[in-house]
C-alpha cells in the first residue's frame, strides 16, 4: 500500500467518520434521556473516548499496518482472539449499512415510497444498492483522490451544523433553560450514563479510530496519526456540543408542558427551522441529512476494505481478498465482498434502527482488545517505553471504559449482539478442523495445537459471556436483579480481573514464541 496520507486527510477521515447520522438525532435524544444535563454525557463521552484513543494512537504509531485494529489483537493473544475479533469487525460493516440506510430515510422527503415505516420498500433496497454500488466505485481509485474527496465532504459537514447552530441561536433563543422545567438535571444524573447508550451519544462519537486502520498509508505516522486522532475527537466534541445547546435553549417554550422527555420530532433540526420559519435552513439540513451519512458510508467502504484485507492477511477469509490492486494500491478484491455483505445487511434489516441496535456495540469490542494488545506489547519481550505517557493504567482503564460502553448499551442490544460474536468460536472451530488448509505467515508465530490456542484466547469467550449474563442482571433494560450503581460497579471490578488475565496469556505466549515486530 503506498503512503500517501498527511495530516489533513487523516483528520478529514476521522471527523468524517466520526459525523455520520448522529447528528441529525442525538440532541433529541440525549436530551429526552437527560434534560440540559446532557451536556455532561457529551463531555463525559469526549474524555473517555480520548482515553480509548490513547491506546489506539500508542498501536498506530508504534505498528502501523493497513488494519491494524483487526492484525494486533491475532499478534498480541493468538488466533482464536484474532479469529473472534475480526468476526466481530466483519460484522459491524453493518454499520456502513445503517448509514446507507438513514440516507434512503431522508431521501423519502423527496421521493415518497423508498420507506414503508420503518423498512426499505423494493424501490428503497434498490436504490440503497446503486448507492452501495457507487461509494464502493469512488472507493476504487487511489487512495490519494479518496482523501481528497473525503476532505471535500467534511469541510460541508462541519458548515451546515455551524449554520445550523447560528441561525437556530439567533432566531430563538430561550434563556433560562439550564434550570427551567426540572432543573439542570430533571431525571437525576444518573441519567447522563444512560444517556451514553440510550441517546445515541457513544454511537455519534464513535469511529474516532477510523486514521488508524489507515495507518499503512500514512507519511511519517509516528507523527501524523496521534494529532489527527485527537483532532478529528476534539473537531466533533465541539460541533455536538454546539449543537445540544442549540437544541435546549431553541425548543419552542409550548412544547415543553411534558418536561424534555415529552419533546419529540422525525426531524429534530430541520422541525426546529420549519416552527423558526427557517425554511432555507430546513432545506439546507434535508440535504445534509443525506449527505452527512453519505460521508460517512463513504468513509466506512475504505475502513471496511481494510479490515477485509487484514482478516485475508489473518487467514480468517481465503486470501484472494488480501490481493491489492497495483495500479492504484487498492485492496479492490476486499471492496467487492464488503459490497456484498453491506447489501445482505440491508436485505433482513432494512431500518437504520434496526441495524444499529444490533450492530452498534460491535466495534466496542475491538478497543477492549486493542486496550489488552497494547499491554502485552508493552509487557512482553522486546517491549519499549512506548510513544504515550501511562500507558501503565491508560491500557486497563481503557478496558474498562470499552467494558462499560458495552454495558450500558443494554440488554436489548447486547442479548443478539454478544451472541452473534460468540458464534466467531464455531467458525474458529471449523478453522481448525482436520484437513484444513493451514496458514503459517498469518503473523501469530509457530501453528500451536487446538488446546493450547483455545487456553490462549479463553479470556475473551469467558468475557463476552460474562457481559452478556450481567447485562441480563443488570439495570439498563436488563431483569434489574442487581440494582444501580453496583451493575456498573461489578462490570467495572469483572473486566479489571479479565484484562489482567489476558495481558498474562498473551505475555506467556510472545515469551514462548516471540513475535516478529509490526
Amino acid at each position: 500500500m503506498r503512503r500517501d496520507l498527511g495530516f489533513w486527510g487523516l483528520t478529514g477521515i476521522g471527523f468524517s467518520n466520526i459525523v455520520g447520522s448522529g447528528w441529525l438525532f442525538a440532541a433529541m435524544y440525549a436530551a429526552q434521556t437527560a434534560g440540559p444535563a446532557s451536556l455532561l454525557s457529551w463531555i463525559g463521552a469526549g474524555l473517555l473516548c480520548g482515553l480509548v484513543a490513547l491506546v489506539m494512537i500508542e498501536l498506530g504509531a508504534s505498528r502501523p499496518e493497513g488494519g491494524g485494529t483487526v492484525r494486533w489483537p491475532l499478534f498480541a493473544n493468538g488466533r482464536l482472539v484474532g479469529t473472534l475479533v475480526g468476526w466481530s469487525v466483519l460484522l459491524s460493516v453493518g454499520g456502513t449499512a445503517a448509514e446507507i440506510s438513514a440516507i434512503m430515510q431522508y431521501t423519502a422527503h423527496y421521493l415518497p415510497g423508498l420507506y414503508n415505516g420503518h423498512t426499505l420498500t423494493l424501490a428503497g433496497l434498490a436504490l440503497a444498492c446503486g448507492l452501495s454500488v457507487l461509494l464502493t466505485a469512488l472507493n476504487w481509485f487511489a487512495v490519494k483522490l479518496f482523501a481528497r474527496l473525503n476532505t471535500l465532504v467534511s469541510i460541508f459537514k462541519i458548515a451546515v451544523p455551524i449554520a445550523t447552530v447560528l441561525a437556530l441561536i439567533a432566531s430563538g433563543w430561550h434563556s433560562g433553560r439550564l434550570t427551567d422545567h426540572g432543573g439542570f438535571a430533571p431525571y437525576g444524573y444518573v441519567a447522563c450514563l444512560t444517556a451514553l447508550a440510550g441517546g445515541g451519544i457513544v454511537y455519534s462519537v464513535n469511529g474516532f479510530q477510523a486514521p488508524l486502520d489507515f495507518s499503512g498509508e500514512t507519511r511519517k505516522p509516528r507523527r501524523t496519526l496521534p494529532w489527527a486522532v485527537l483532532a478529528g475527537i476534539g473537531l466533533a466534541l465541539l460541533m455536538y456540543l454546539a449543537l445540544q445547546v442549540a437544541y435546549l435553549f431553541t425548543v419552542p417554550e409550548h412544547l415543553l408542558g411534558g418536561g424534555w422527555k415529552g419533546v419529540s420530532f422525525d426531524s429534530p433540526f430541520g422541525q426546529l427551522a420549519l416552527i423558526l420559519n427557517l425554511h432555507w435552513l430546513s432545506s439546507l439540513l434535508y440535504a445534509d441529512a443525506v449527505l452527512s451519512p453519505g460521508g460517512s458510508a463513504y468513509v466506512g467502504v475504505a475502513i471496511d476494505a481494510r479490515h477485509t484485507y487484514a482478516l485475508a492477511k489473518n487467514g480468517t477469509i481465503p486470501r484472494y481478498f488480501m490481493k491489492v490492486d497495483e495500479g492504484s494500491g487498492m485492496p479492490r478484491r476486499a471492496l467487492v465482498i464488503n459490497l456484498v455483505v453491506i447489501v445482505l445487511f440491508l436485505l433482513p434489516f432494512g431500518g437504520w434502527q434496526d441495524i444499529v441496535s444490533v450492530m452498534g456495540d460491535m466495534y466496542l469490542l475491538v478497543y477492549a482488545a486493542s486496550a489488552v494488545a497494547v499491554a502485552v506489547f508493552r509487557t512482553g519481550p522486546g517491549g519499549t517505553a512506548g510513544w504515550v505517557p501511562g500507558l501503565r493504567w491508560i491500557a486497563p482503564l481503557s478496558f474498562v471504559v470499552a467494558s462499560e460502553f458495552v454495558y450500558w448499551s443494554g440488554w436489548q442490544h447486547l442479548r443478539l449482539a454478544l451472541p452473534l460474536v460468540l458464534a466467531g468460536v464455531l467458525l474458529f472451530l471449523w478453522m481448525r478442523r482436520p484437513g484444513a488448509r493451514v496458514i503459517e505467515d498469518d503473523g501469530a508465530g509457530p501453528r500451536r495445537s487446538l488446546g493450547a490456542e483455545l487456553r490462549i484466547g479463553a479470556w475473551l469467550v469467558v468475557y463476552l459471556v460474562g457481559l452478556t449474563v450481567l447485562s441480563w442482571l443488570g439495570t439498563f433494560k436488563g431483569s434489574g436483579h442487581l440494582p444501580a450503581p453496583y451493575d456498573s460497579l461489578t462490570v467495572a471490578a469483572a473486566a479489571l480481573a479479565v484484562f489482567f488475565w489476558a495481558v498474562r496469556s498473551g505475555v506467556g505466549q510472545l515469551t514462548a514464541a516471540p513475535q516478529p515486530a509490526g
